[in-house]
């Protein structure tokens, strides 16, 4: 195998495609790393590996253990590679172009339980700046099922508290959306919007502000929800998209309309919200493994 091709992908990676270092550095570990398989199969260029060469590739990459997610990001490194062998003539062919990788089981989000949601926000002391910012935050987030970088980004204008609704602004090329806001989510705002005058700058448009009077940052929120969780008792890590799946998981058990929730999620397809789905079928096949008398395994104690 001729590996100065490598190095001559490496400075297209930084060159034309203006990819950071430590990116440019996954793709070389992942090209070496099959390169130095093509060598053991007795290869001798590019050109000479075939589909079946990638699959037995991945197949072995299984074998030992790794995931379907490190699988995909190599064949992507590959499929990558092989583009760029093709534009300058040393492939005549993507080997990797009909190879997938293996199928990783979704992780489930975690969620809070409607009892543990209520824990965790109320009980704010909306006469503290800080206490009414943080209350009117981890309540926006919850109501509304907002991403943190939506919630952080919000500005003054793109919230109607006369009608109870807010605007999210989801950047270039992605749709915006006015979804719905809660009762308490409105009152908690309406407390920290009182402060805020005291805290923002004058040209200041960020709905929520630090103390240095700009807009608040997503690593704040993280810890400050981190350190609530723990005041409030909260037995495990807390983080704000937590909340923003106990919006859809708790939107989705009371309506069962799984279309209203992609809207209000803001997700593009549908096939993302069905997550919440798995979630809510979970949840209803616990409380049959508990309540149904032949869902009981012989010998285990009937429930109280």
């Amino acid at each position: 195998m001729d590996l100065s091709w490598l190095e001559r992908f490496d400075r297209h990676l930084a060159t034309e495609r203006r990819l950071a270092e430590p990116t440019r550095q996954r793709y070389r570990q992942d090209l070496e790393a099959f390169a130095a398989y093509c060598a053991e199969q007795d290869l001798s260029s590019w050109s000479a590996v075939n589909h079946d060469v990638v699959r037995a590739w991945v197949a072995r990459g299984r074998r030992r253990g790794l995931a379907g997610r490190t699988l995909g990001r190599q064949l992507a490194a590959l499929r990558s590679f092989y583009r760029f062998l093709i534009r300058e003539g040393a492939a005549a062919a993507d080997p990797a172009a009909e190879v997938r990788p293996p199928q990783t089981p979704r992780r489930l989000p975690g969620t809070l339980d409607p009892d543990e949601a209520a824990g965790l926000l109320d009980g704010a002391d909306f006469e503290h700046p800080l206490q009414a910012r943080d209350a009117a935050l981890y309540e926006l987030i919850y109501s509304s099922g907002l991403r943190l970088s939506e919630v952080v980004g919000l500005n003054v204008m793109d919230i109607d508290r006369r009608d109870g609704l807010v605007r999210v602004l989801r950047g270039k090329g992605a749709k915006d959306r006015v979804v719905p806001v809660g009762r308490q989510a409105l009152r908690a705002l309406d407390a920290w919007l009182r402060h805020r005058p005291a805290w923002a700058d004058a040209e200041e448009t960020a709905v929520f502000v630090g103390r240095h009077g700009a807009r608040l940052g997503p690593r704040t929120v993280q810890r400050r929800l981190q350190r609530l969780a723990r005041l409030r008792g909260v037995q495990r890590r807390v983080h704000p998209h937590m909340l923003r799946h106990s919006f859809a998981t708790h939107m989705l058990e009371s309506s069962g309309d799984l279309r209203a929730v992609q809207e209000l999620l803001g997700h593009a397809d549908i096939s993302t919200t069905q997550i919440y789905t798995h979630l809510d079928f979970q949840h209803l096949a616990q409380v049959y493994d508990r309540a149904h008398p032949r869902a009981r395994r012989r010998g285990d104690p009937d429930p109280e």
